[in-house]
């Protein structure tokens, strides 16, 4: 018999936190990034592009800019550390950003489940158990990760968040996206590689998901992924860590791909726009988003802001976007995010003062 309670249960977000690192490596970047090219034309693209791209801070988790990109740093000298160096750093940093970001939430009391999202390292005990342990949780707290997906997985993340709650009346999941980009820069001539790599940073956000209490209410999910495509974003490991390969082709297929009637009917705008919380992936693709679904000039305003303040931190993102939307309580609003595919997740969200 069908549980008359569960086709009621609202999934709500009742909180947000968020955390960055405190080193600052994006005014850096494109110094070390230049002298990688040797061709003035390539140089004074990437300084325009990079001057251009909506960003003003990127954070890493390496301790400073000499750390970082210094002569003696992580990636100083040429050296390309192994991904095994790569991995080291993600078990020791991982775990202390989640952390930071699940302390912005009010009281874990009451916490059933947890989920974690991460695309940029491995580790056993995975990166769940030892936050975990970590908080404290009471042992039998169910854990979930869903890993390497790119940076869409945030939206995944809070889909399956609400699916637990839905499928569990009573459960509060704790959900944590947690991203250390900077760990997977490449020592490359390569201009397009080198323009991609300059978005990525590192942050985490942490969310609490029930089924009681006001909050951003979680609606129906959208997935779709764009044919002949598959090339145009890949997330791949290699002795030197993980190779993002961002395709500067990107932003025309999304525009072509968000005119086009069949998306546009999957999205179902109406009349009325909704509250957007886009994934920040960089200045080019919300400018592709908003020609594509022809939006007026503000309406990726929340997600600009994101993106200059810290850049493109994958997974973590787009629940930065919709921390800044909490406190406007918007009545009704559609978060997306792309990645490896070309793929796109949606999910519709709208403020709930419910607690039932």
């Amino acid at each position: 018999m069908r549980n008359p309670r569960r086709s009621t249960v609202q999934p709500r977000i009742t909180a947000i936190g968020t955390a960055t690192p405190p080193c600052d490596v994006h005014a850096a970047y494109s110094g070390w990034a230049r002298s990688r090219l040797s061709e003035p034309r390539e140089v004074a693209v990437l300084e325009r592009m990079l001057a251009r791209g909506g960003i003003d801070h990127r954070h890493s988790v390496l301790a400073d800019v000499e750390a970082a990109i210094g002569p003696d740093g992580f990636y100083g000298n040429g050296h390309a550390p192994s991904t095994a160096e790569r991995m080291r750093r993600y078990a020791e940093a991982a775990p202390e950003l989640a952390l930071a970001a699940i302390e912005q939430l009010p009281s874990l009391d009451g916490v059933t489940h947890l989920v974690v999202a991460s695309c940029t390292g491995f580790m056993a005990p995975g990166l769940d158990q030892v936050i975990a342990r970590r908080l404290g949780l009471p042992h039998d707290v169910q854990r979930l990760s869903i890993g390497f997906m790119g940076c869409y997985a945030g939206i995944t993340l809070l889909r399956t968040a609400g699916q637990i709650v839905r499928a569990e009346p009573g459960a509060k999941v704790l959900a944590v996206a947690v991203e250390l980009c900077t760990l997977h820069m490449q020592d490359t001539d390569d201009l397009e590689a080198l323009l991609a790599m300059g978005q990525f940073a590192d942050g985490a956000a942490a969310a609490l998901v029930a089924d009681e209490g006001e909050g951003l209410a979680l609606g129906e999910a959208i997935s779709a992924t764009l044919d002949d495509s598959a090339e145009l974003i890949t997330w791949t490991i290699s002795d030197t860590g993980f190779v993002m390969h961002l395709s500067g082709a990107v932003p025309g297929r999304l525009a072509e791909a968000f005119a086009a009637s069949d998306l546009r009917e999957t999205l179902r705008l109406g009349d009325t726009l909704p509250t957007f919380a886009v994934h920040p992936g960089g200045k080019s693709i919300l400018d592709a988003v908003e020609r594509g679904l022809e939006l007026p000039a503000d309406a990726l305003a929340p997600s600009r802001r994101v993106l200059a303040q810290f850049g493109n931190m994958s997974s973590a993102t787009v629940i930065f976007v919709l921390q800044s939307l909490m406190e406007s309580r918007p009545r009704h609003g559609l978060a997306l995010a792309f990645g490896p595919g070309l793929a796109m997740e949606g999910l519709r969200f709208g403020w709930t003062d419910d607690n039932a």
